[in-house]
C-alpha cells in the first residue's frame, strides 16, 4: 500500500469542502490547537462520553493509540504538511473547541469539514481504519455530530453569517463567489444576516420560484439532477457483491442498499454518483416522476476510508464509491411514471461531517420531477441514482467526464435521457 502524497500538493480536495490553500488550513488547525491548548473548561457531554469510551473499551482505545502512534510521533507536520494532532487527548480537546465553532468563509475553500482535519493523517493508518469502522465508535461520532448540529441550527451560528470582507459569509468575498445568491435564494438583505436565522438555516436555504427550472417537465424521458452536484462516476453491469474496498472501489448493491429485499431488481443496472459543493444548494430533488415505494435511513460510518486511497487531506474525497457501501446513508426508491425506467432509487450518502440526511419525502407519496424529497444538514456529500438493468439511458453530462475535477450541474437541469426498454 502507497500512502504518498507530495506535501506540496495544494489541490487534494474537491467541492470546496476544504482549503485548497494548504496555509489556510494550516493557519486554522493552529488556531483551533491553540484554543484548545488554553481551554481549561470541563469536556461536553458527548465528548466526555467518549473519552470515557475510549478508556473503557479495550479495542477502541488499542484503535485510538495505534492511529497515532502510527502517524509517527518524530514528526511535526503530516503528510499533508499540516500540524498533527499528538494522541487522542489533543484530538478530544479540538474536538471540545470545535463544538462551539461554525464555518467561516474563506475564498480559498471553508474548512466545512473541521474533523476531517484533526483526523487528516490517523485516519488513513491501518488503526485509523479499523477505530472508524467500528460501530461502536460511530455511534460516539454520532452523538458528537448531532451536538454540534444543535449548535450549527442555535441562534448562536449565526455570528459566521456577517458582511465581514473576508470571514463572513455575506462579505465581498463570500458574495463575489455566490455572485447570483440574492437572485436565486429567499432571503432579505435588508434584514439581519439576510434573514437568516443560524448557519443550519442558511445551509438548508431554499430556492427562489423558478430559480432552477425543471428540464422537460412533462417529458418523462428526460431525467433530471437529484442535487446541485457534480459527476463522479458512472457504472453499468453493477453486481449485488463485489469487493468495494479495494483500489477500484466497485459498487456492491447488495451492501450499498443494506440487503433490502428490492436490491435484487437493480443488479446488472446502471448507478450514477455525483457530489456536492461547499457553496452550493443542499435540498434533493425527484430526478424523475412518480410514486415512492419505501424510504430507509441506514446507520453507518462517518470517517472511514479505503486504505487503498492512500493519504487523503480531504478525506474521504478519494472513497465516495467505498463509502457508498458503509457510510450514513438514505434510500428512496421511487416508481417512475415511465415503465421504461420502473423503480429507481435516490440515494444520499452521509461524508464525514455532513451525514444528517432528512427524508422529507414518505411512502405512498407522488412526486413530480423536482419535487423536494430531503435535504443533507450541515453540507452536502456525494449521493447515487439507480437503475435496473432494463433501462436505456444515455447520460448528458454537460460536455463533463466524471471525476474530481468536474463542475455543478445545477440541480433540475437534464443529466440523462432513457429510450425504449431494454430487453
Amino acid at each position: 500500500m502507497n500512502n504518498e502524497i507530495n506535501p506540496c500538493d495544494k489541490t487534494f480536495t474537491i467541492g470546496k469542502w476544504m482549503p485548497s490553500d494548504q496555509k489556510t488550513l494550516t493557519e486554522w488547525l493552529l488556531r483551533i490547537m491553540n484554543k484548545a491548548e488554553n481551554n481549561d473548561t470541563p469536556l461536553l457531554p458527548a465528548v466526555q462520553n467518549f473519552k470515557d469510551f475510549i478508556e473503557s473499551d479495550p479495542k477502541a482505545y488499542m484503535f485510538f493509540n495505534q492511529m497515532f502512534d502510527q502517524v509517527g510521533r518524530d514528526k511535526k507536520l503530516s503528510p499533508g504538511g499540516l500540524p498533527q494532532v499528538r494522541d487522542y487527548h489533543h484530538m478530544l480537546s479540538m474536538i471540545n473547541v470545535i463544538m462551539t465553532h461554525a464555518p467561516d468563509f474563506d475564498e480559498t475553500g471553508l474548512v466545512g469539514c473541521p474533523f476531517n482535519a484533526l483526523f487528516d493523517w490517523s485516519m488513513a493508518t491501518r488503526g485509523g481504519w479499523a477505530g472508524f469502522i467500528n460501530e461502536k465508535v460511530n455511534l460516539h461520532l454520532k452523538a458528537i455530530l448531532n451536538e454540534w448540529g444543535k449548535f450549527l441550527r442555535s441562534a448562536d451560528s449565526a455570528y459566521v453569517l456577517s458582511d465581514d470582507p473576508k470571514k463572513g459569509w455575506f462579505g465581498k468575498d463570500a458574495l463575489h463567489a455566490m455572485p447570483t445568491f440574492v437572485e436565486d435564494f429567499q432571503c432579505d438583505p435588508q434584514l439581519p444576516h439576510y434573514g437568516f436565522h443560524s448557519w443550519d438555516d442558511f445551509f438548508t436555504r431554499t430556492l427562489r420560484e423558478g430559480a432552477r427550472p425543471v428540464a422537460e417537465p412533462d417529458n418523462d424521458a428526460i431525467i433530471i439532477n437529484a442535487c446541485e452536484s457534480a459527476p463522479y462516476r458512472v457504472a453499468t453491469d453493477v453486481q449485488l457483491r463485489d469487493k468495494f474496498w479495494i483500489k477500484a472501489q466497485p459498487y456492491a448493491l447488495q451492501f450499498m442498499m443494506d440487503n433490502d429485499p428490492l436490491v435484487s431488481q437493480f443488479e446488472g443496472g446502471t448507478i450514477y454518483q455525483a457530489y456536492l459543493s461547499a457553496l452550493s444548494y443542499h435540498r434533493w430533488h425527484s430526478p424523475v416522476s412518480g410514486r415512492v415505494v419505501k424510504t430507509r435511513m441506514i446507520e453507518g460510518t462517518y470517517y472511514s476510508e479505503s486504505l487503498y486511497a492512500g493519504i487523503d487531506a480531504a478525506g474521504p474525497d478519494r472513497s465516495q464509491s467505498y463509502i457508498a457501501e458503509i457510510a450514513t446513508r438514505g434510500l428512496i426508491f421511487i416508481e417512475a411514471d415511465n415503465p421504461d425506467i420502473g423503480l429507481m432509487c435516490v440515494m444520499a450518502i452521509g461524508m464525514a461531517e455532513v451525514s444528517t440526511c432528512e427524508i422529507t419525502a414518505f411512502e405512498g407519496q407522488y412526486v413530480k420531477k423536482g419535487d423536494q424529497l430531503g435535504m443533507f444538514h450541515f453540507g452536502g456529500s456525494t449521493h447515487c441514482l439507480f437503475f435496473g438493468p432494463q433501462v436505456n439511458i444515455e447520460f448528458d453530462l454537460h460536455g463533463q467526464v466524471p471525476g474530481h475535477h468536474s463542475h455543478n450541474i445545477p440541480v433540475n437541469a437534464q443529466i440523462a435521457k432513457v429510450g425504449l426498454r431494454n430487453r
